[in-house]
């Protein structure tokens, strides 16, 4: 069990809609009471049409950071292999002031192949991209406590992804949240990988907030998932039109459990 409230987040995938719809969207979900709204960072549609509307990750979190003011923001997740560490944390430290301290860091090892392929980034392996992003949190970091101004708070990292052997040590290394997916048994098997990792690392897992890709509703697996410490779901939604049926849901039970 955890002490930490219960948080619901959305990921308003850019995709399939034009922009002025996705700036409603992300109005809407603001005031339905979400904690975190969430882009994705890729290239290209990820299902529908391969060649559809799309629109990148980080221009996008700027305009949001002037168009909301409540609601967290961040990308689940930032693919580590299409920027310089460093121009990465300047981005970050920019964006957080824009939003007054809303931005959260999400950062993965990237895994699309076609967005590589389209934009002239070598893909080359799994393992060799996890080994990339090792070298660069370590990078981000650094030139987050360089930075004039700094940032206004110490950005929370979120690390996504479940490989059990580089990445939820990486997590135990550097992550203020990890984000997964899978049903119950998948996440308490990692979260024992992730807590041996910890004690590896000299670090309290307590510190790290858990966050899941909800799946159906609250009813079908929120308790259970709760029990186990998760407390940050995330609902996916896409365009053309993005539909809150299973947010709204998720509001409502996140309400009910904090009282």
């Amino acid at each position: 069990m955890t002490t930490r409230p219960v948080r619901i987040g959305v990921q308003i995938q850019p995709q399939h809609a034009d922009y002025q719809t996705i700036r409603r969207a992300a109005a809407e979900a603001e005031d339905l009471g979400v904690d975190i709204l969430f882009n994705w960072d890729h290239f290209y549609p990820l299902y529908g049409d391969p060649e559809g509307q799309h629109f990148e990750c980080w221009t996008m979190l700027a305009a949001w950071a002037e168009q909301t003011s409540r609601a967290e923001i961040g990308a689940l997740v930032t693919c580590n292999s299409y920027r310089n560490p460093e121009l990465l944390a300047d981005m970050a430290r920019t964006v957080d002031h824009i939003s007054d301290g809303r931005l959260l860091l999400g950062i993965g090892s990237g895994w699309f192949e076609k967005d590589y392929d389209e934009y002239g980034y070598e893909f080359g392996t799994a393992g060799g991209r996890l080994d990339d992003l090792a070298e660069a949190l370590p990078r981000i970091e650094s030139r987050l406590a360089k930075l004039n101004p700094a940032p206004t708070r110490h950005i929370p990292v979120l690390i996504g992804g479940g490989g059990e052997k580089k990445t939820l040590r990486l997590v135990a290394q550097h992550a203020d949240i990890w984000h997964s997916f899978g049903d119950a048994a998948t996440v308490e098997r990692k979260l024992g990988v992730l807590r041996r990792h910890c004690a590896d690392v000299g670090r309290d897992p307590a510190e790290i907030e858990i966050s899941v890709g909800a799946v159906g509703t609250p009813a079908e697996n929120g308790r259970t998932l709760l029990d186990l410490g998760v407390t940050l779901f995330t609902v996916e939604t896409g365009g053309p039109a993005y539909d809150f049926t299973e947010l709204r849901q998720w509001i409502a039970w996140r309400d009910e459990i904090n009282g």
